[in-house]
């Protein structure tokens, strides 16, 4: 090694040794500012180089012997360079993972574990690179520090493991092939039992009190029902406004998709009963056996809690390795149901890209197909023609297909069919009392939000009492349930070009109508959203939720906020409220709106204090701009003193001497009792070309009251 870059390399390794020792004796106190959080998440990237480079520079160490085995030798110079190495990257390692460690969701004793046995490498290969050269620094010293680094080694990354990817990650699966212990039906409780076991196999590794990811944790009912950062998790009785349910039917490729993509993820089964719980009012109590016979969560309870029969034995033989492999792709998955087994389950996902072809593609394996999932996809009745060949499949899953009842001829010569799952169908009790009868194994039928009503399900239980019939959501004919507001899927709210408005709705068939003249929108004069909105001003969306045998949403608002202009600097003149300072000056500029509640981090605040410190915000423009409007967007709350500015004056020009008033706003004062709402305040002046921009809030003063300002964005238009 150049011995320039080595004396540096050994200067960095003492400024991180103390800027580490820093890092750990203030890190109670250590408040990340956001443009360092990209560096800490860089942590999980880099830590593997230095981990290779310590093992290395040990394993050199340790058997070097012999006469040429002094700090001269080759091969010592070539072990105190790795270790010089991976000492420095352990330290940056550490830094960042500091840096990571400070943000929302890490906690408990895992991280702490992790820290420690972390910055412990890092300080033991410090102190073994500067001993190497020392005499007394011997093969059995060497000998010594690999005892203590390896184990050190070993527990970082398991307790990292265990951060990512779940307390039980290396065990896991052989925890997954053992069975539980089989609890008689007679004292199983539907949550401790069903309803638990699912979240524990399925959300827990990212929510429990060492990754409380959200802020929540879902290991106990507790916490269950105190919920995360984004609110309850569920609403008893309301399933279908419920958040749990909610992130679950999101697409597989939108981010608040739960469990995210890449990790196991729910089966239908699964959400069913969390569905079907959370409908019954989510009791935490109740005995599986408190249910009536024939009540659908009692059934899938049922079947959750019985013993598993003995696998069941085909006399197929296995399809060709390389077939499979060549017909596992991207939007396919094809696996054994089980260890050993011949019998296949396919798994066709992407909904934009599925075709009848997919189907006919499985012809080299349609002998071992036993489960087929097409789930969401847009399958049609003829599609299915190709499943009647299909002759020794079991379970099929065409939930929320666009099959009707013509589809179920395509079923009946599957003779071994036992589990059909048709829910979210436009399939009829005529069609299904029709042909029922010719599926000849059939055991278990899903049909909940068909286009058979609850009595029909009663008829078809009676004529049919050897199938159990799945009714999960139905209303079953209590009164209409009342829809949940419409939501929006833009990431940001606030534009400098035309933006496309993205509505949705989480419940399958619900129209949005909406209106941007602030009038409330109803059921026959306001457009249908239909994904088309183009908008290229300032825009107020008011949107409201409509399906039949439901009560109508509530109105749902939104503001889109156009902002043509970012300042190339932005200064604060007087500091900000020190409890919350949001990002700085950048908080005005960073197209982040802030909602309800003075501790949401996109608001910057001021106050009306003895000082009178206002809002003063300096903008430069390296090229001038031509501007001929300026908002502010804030946040009203009486209760906790938040109020408008009193006034608002913007000054503009070339530099700051030559700068003119501008603008001057008053906004109006509040209504008494008025609720919590956020407000837009905003001016229009003769069209003026600037580089220099300021912009002066004076928070509100009542009596000699001391009143907060709160501002999340401001509008250059």
């Amino acid at each position: 090694m150049n011995q320039k870059v080595k004396l540096y390399a050994e200067q960095l390794l003492i400024v991180l040794n103390f800027f580490i020792a820093f890092l750990l004796l203030f890190d109670n106190k250590l408040v990340l500012p956001y443009w360092l959080q990209p560096v800490g998440r860089m942590h999980p990237m880099l830590l593997h180089f230095p981990i290779v480079l310590v093992i290395l520079a040990l394993g050199m160490e340790l058997f070097r012997s012999g006469p040429g085995a002094g700090t001269s030798n080759p091969n010592h110079k070539l072990a105190r360079g790795f270790l010089l190495g991976g000492a420095l990257l352990s330290g940056i390692t550490v830094i960042m993972g500091l840096f990571l460690s400070r943000e929302e969701g890490y906690a408990g004793d895992t991280l702490v574990w992790h820290k420690w046995t972390g910055v412990c490498i890092f300080f033991i290969a410090s102190v073994i690179y500067w001993a190497g050269n020392k005499r007394w620094f011997t093969r059995t010293a060497a000998w010594v520090s690999a005892v203590v680094m390896f184990p050190a080694l070993l527990l970082t990354g398991h307790y990292g493991a265990a951060l990512s990817h779940g307390e039980d990650f290396i065990l896991e699966p052989i925890i997954a092939n053992q069975k539980a212990p089989v609890v008689p039906i007679e004292q199983a409780i539907v949550f401790d039992h069903v309803i638990q076991p699912i979240l524990a196999r399925k959300c827990a590794g990212c929510h429990n009190a060492n990754k409380l990811k959200g802020q929540l944790a879902l290991t106990d009912s507790l916490s269950l029902l105190k919920g995360g950062k984004s609110g309850k998790l569920f609403v008893p009785g309301d399933p279908e406004i419920s958040l749990l349910l909610e992130r679950v039917h999101l697409s597989l490729d939108e981010k608040k998709h739960m469990p995210p993509a890449g990790k196991p993820q729910l089966t239908n089964e699964e959400i069913s009963l969390l569905a079907l719980w959370i409908k019954e009012n989510a009791d935490f109590h109740q005995k599986v056996t408190d249910r009536s016979e024939d009540d659908s969560l009692r059934l899938l309870a049922t079947a959750v809690l019985q013993p598993e029969e003995v696998a069941e034995q085909f006399d197929f033989s296995a399809a060709d390795a390389k077939t499979i492999a060549k017909l596992n792709t991207f939007d396919r998955s094809i696996s054994p149901i089980a260890r050993e087994s011949p019998a296949l389950d396919v798994n066709i996902y992407n909904k934009s890209t599925f075709s009848a072809q997919q189907l006919k593609e499985l012809d080299p394996i349609r002998k071992q197909v036993v489960s087929l999932s097409l789930n969401k996809m847009p399958v049609k009745d003829e599609d299915l023609n190709t499943l009647s060949q299909f002759e020794n499949l079991r379970r099929l899953d065409l939930n929320f297909t666009e099959i009707t009842d013509k589809a179920l001829d395509a079923l009946i010569p599957l003779k071994y069919l036992h589990t059909l799952s048709v829910s979210g169908t436009k399939l009829s009790y005529a069609g299904m009392s029709s042909k029922i009868a010719k599926l000849k194994n059939i055991k278990t039928i899903s049909i909940w939000n068909t286009g058979i009503t609850s009595p029909e399900v009663e008829q078809l239980r009676r004529g049919h009492k050897d199938i159990s019939f799945i009714e999960g959501f139905k209303d079953e004919g209590k009164d209409p349930l009342k829809l949940n507001p419409p939501q929006v899927k833009n990431a940001l709210m606030v534009f400098n070009q035309d933006m496309s408005v993205q509505l949705r709705h989480p419940i399958k068939g619900v129209q949005i109508r909406f209106t941007t003249d602030g009038t409330e929108p109803d059921s026959i004069r306001s457009p249908v959203f239909d994904g088309n909105t183009v908008i290229n001003k300032n825009t107020t969306v008011k949107a409201k939720a409509f399906k039949e045998g439901w009560y109508s949403s509530d109105v749902a608002t939104f503001d889109f906020l156009k902002n043509s202009f970012i300042p190339d600097s932005v200064q604060i003149v007087f500091p900000l409220n020190p409890v919350h300072k949001a990002e700085g000056a950048n908080t005005f500029f960073n197209k982040k709106l802030g909602v309800i509640g003075a501790n949401n981090p996109a608001w910057a605040n001021y106050w009306a204090g003895a000082r009178d410190n206002d809002m003063v915000l300096v903008s430069i423009f390296y090229k001038p701009v031509t501007v001929s409007s300026v908002g502010l967007h804030y946040m009203l709350e009486q209760e906790t003193g938040i109020y408008p500015p009193a006034l608002v004056e913007v000054w503009g020009g070339e530099n700051a001497q030559q700068a003119k008033l501008l603008l001057t706003i008053k906004p109006p004062l509040p209504a008494k009792g008025e609720k919590p709402s956020l407000k837009m305040v905003e001016g229009a002046f003769k069209p003026h070309t600037v580089s220099y921009l300021k912009i002066i809030a004076k928070p509100l003063k009542i009596k000699k009251d001391q009143h907060l300002l709160l501002v999340d964005e401001m509008f250059l238009n």
